[in-house]
C-alpha cells in the first residue's frame, strides 16, 4: 500500500513557495511545529520562505528535500488529531553544507536568523575561533554563523536579527555573548560589525512536541492518503513570547498568535520553572518509579505532588497579573495529563547539568534568601542525583565528571554533583545535606513502589 501513495510534495499538496528570507538552525521536530508552524500562519506567509539547516545529522533535511520542505502537523488531543500540511520550509539544508549557510548569510534578501540548537550548545563553540582563523570549516552552530555573518559583513548585505528559540533565560543575550566571543577572538572587526549591526532577540517557546513513532507515519499515510516520512505530532496548544528589533523585517507572527512584549524575563522564568521545571521532576523522579511519559508520571500522586511543591516555590518569585500563574499551572496539568500525547521521559532527562542549573537552581535560591529551604527545588536536584547513580550513561555535556562524581559516596558524591550546577551551592554543607537526604529518603520509597502508576 505504501508504494502506491503519493509522496507528500509540492505535486501533491500545491502550496506555494516563498523566497528564502529566513534560515534557521537546528531542524527537528521542534522547529517545525513552532516557528515554522508560526511562518505559515503569518498574514504574510507568502513572502518569507525558510531554509532549515540540520544539526548533529543529515537525515531530517534528507528526508524533507525528498517532500520539497513539505511535512504534515499532527494536532493531537483527548478530542482526536487534526491534520495540516506546513509548506513554510522552502530548503532542507544539511548542517555541514556551510557553504550554503554562508551564501545564504549574505544575501540581502535574509533577514531572520532563528536558533534550535539546543540549551548545551551555547557553551560549545570557542574551539571554532582557531577553526575560523586557520580557514578551516566551523563545526559548532556558533562557529557557522560566526562564519555567515562575516560573509554577510563583506557582501554589505546590511543588518539581521538572530533570535535564539530555545529554552534559555535571556536567550537573546546568551546567544549574543557566544556569537561575539567566537568573533572577537577570529577577527575583531567583525565583532564590531556583528554589535552595531545584529540584533539578538529573546523567546519564551511553549509547544510540546514528542519525537515523531513508525505509528505516527502509518496514521498520517492512513489518514492523509499521502507518504509523509517527517510528519510532527505536537499537542493543540502553542505560545510565542518574543522581545527585540528586527531590523531588516520579521514575518507577523502576532497573526498567529505570537506576543511582543519590551520585559520578556517573566515569560522565560514562567516557562522555564513551572513548565520545564516540571518536566525536569518528572523525568527522574517517574523514570525511578517505573514510568515511561509525562502522563504516566504525572498519573503517579508521589510525582505530582513533587511538581506542585514545586511549583508553590518557584510561583512565589514570579510576579504579574499579565502572567496568569494560577491559570497557567492548571492549564499545564491539563497539557501533561494528554495521555494521547507520548512525551518520553527518558528524552527529557538528557542534557540535565545544563537545565537543572536554569529550572532548580534559581528557584533554590530565591526561597534560601527568602529565609526558606527550598526543599521542593532541592528535590528536583535531588531526584537527578538519584536517577543518574543507577543511569550514568545518561546524556549530559558534562557526562565525565557526572562519572567521576559517581565515584564518590554519601555527601561527596552529592557535593560533587551539586558543584556542577552551582560551586557556590556546593560548598555549603547544610545544602548538600538537604540534597543528600532528599535522594536518600526519595530512593527507597521508588524501589517499594517501582512500575505503580498509582
Amino acid at each position: 500500500m505504501t508504494a502506491e501513495l503519493p509522496r507528500l510534495s509540492r505535486a501533491v499538496s500545491p502550496a506555494g513557495q516563498a523566497p528564502i528570507r529566513m534560515v534557521h538552525l537546528g531542524l527537528g521536530a521542534f522547529h517545525r511545529s513552532h516557528q515554522a508552524w508560526y511562518t505559515q500562519h503569518a498574514g504574510d506567509a507568502g513572502e518569507w520562505g525558510i531554509a532549515s539547516f540540520t544539526g548533529r545529522r543529515p537525515d531530517a533535511a534528507e528526508v524533507l528535500a525528498a517532500q520539497d520542505g513539505l511535512f504534515t502537523v499532527v494536532e493531537r488531543s483527548d478530542a482526536g488529531d487534526s491534520f495540516e500540511v506546513v509548506g513554510s520550509i522552502v530548503e532542507a539544508v544539511d548542517g555541514a553544507n556551510v557553504g550554503r549557510l554562508v551564501e545564504l548569510l549574505a544575501a540581502p534578501q535574509t533577514a531572520v536568523v532563528t536558533l534550535t540548537i539546543t540549551e548545551a550548545a551555547y557553551g560549545l563553540g570557542t574551539d571554532d575561533a582557531p577553526l575560523l582563523v586557520s580557514g578551516a570549516k566551523p563545526t559548532t552552530p556558533l562557529g557557522r554563523l560566526v562564519l555567515g555573518l562575516a560573509a554577510r559583513r563583506d557582501a554589505d548585505a546590511g543588518p539581521l536579527a538572530v533570535v535564539s528559540c530555545d529554552n534559555l533565560s535571556d536567550n537573546g543575550n546568551v546567544a549574543r555573548d557566544g556569537v561575539l566571543g567566537i568573533a572577537r577572538e577570529f577577527d575583531g572587526g567583525l565583532a564590531a560589525w556583528i554589535e552595531a549591526n545584529v540584533s539578538f532577540v529573546s523567546t519564551s517557546v511553549d509547544r510540546i512536541t514528542p519525537r515523531t513513532t513508525a505509528d505516527d507515519v502509518a496514521l498520517v499515510r492512513e489518514k492523509c492518503g499521502y507518504q509523509d516520512d517527517a510528519p510532527v505530532v505536537t499537542e493543540p496548544f502553542r505560545n510565542w513570547v518574543l522581545s527585540g528589533d528586527f531590523p531588516a523585517g520579521r514575518p507577523r507572527w502576532e497573526d498567529a498568535g505570537a506576543v511582543f512584549v519590551d520585559d520578556i524575563e517573566p515569560y522565560e522564568n514562567r516557562k522555564l520553572w513551572l513548565l520545564n521545571g516540571a518536566h525536569s521532576i518528572l523525568a527522574y523522579a517517574g523514570q525511578l518509579r517505573g514510568h515511561s511519559t509525562v502522563a504516566e508520571a504525572l498519573a503517579d500522586p508521589l510525582c505530582l505532588q513533587a511538581v506542585e511543591d514545586f511549583w508553590e516555590e518557584a510561583s512565589r518569585h514570579l510576579s504579574g497579573d499579565d502572567l496568569g500563574i494560577p491559570e497557567y499551572r492548571a492549564a499545564l496539568l491539563d497539557r501533561f495529563g494528554n495521555s494521547r500525547i507520548a512525551h518520553h521521559l527518558a528524552q527529557i532527562a538528557m542534557d540535565a547539568s545544563t537545565k537543572l542549573r536554569m529550572r532548580a537552581v534559581p528557584v533554590f535560591r530565591a526561597e534560601r534568601a527568602a529565609g526558606r529551604t527550598g526543599e521542593a527545588a532541592a528535590r528536583m536536584i535531588a531526584v537527578w542525583a538519584a536517577y543518574v547513580e543507577s543511569n550514568p550513561g545518561l546524556q549530559d555535556p558534562q557526562s565525565g565528571a557526572v562519572a567521576e562524581a559517581n565515584k564518590e559516596a554519601g555527601s561527596e558524591r552529592i557535593a560533587a554533583l551539586v558543584a556542577l550546577l552551582d560551586a557556590e551551592l556546593a560548598r555549603d554543607s547544610a545544602v548538600v545535606e538537604l540534597v543528600h537526604k532528599l535522594s536518600s529518603s526519595f530512593a527507597p520509597e521508588v524501589s517499594a513502589n517501582a512500575g505503580t502508576a498509582a
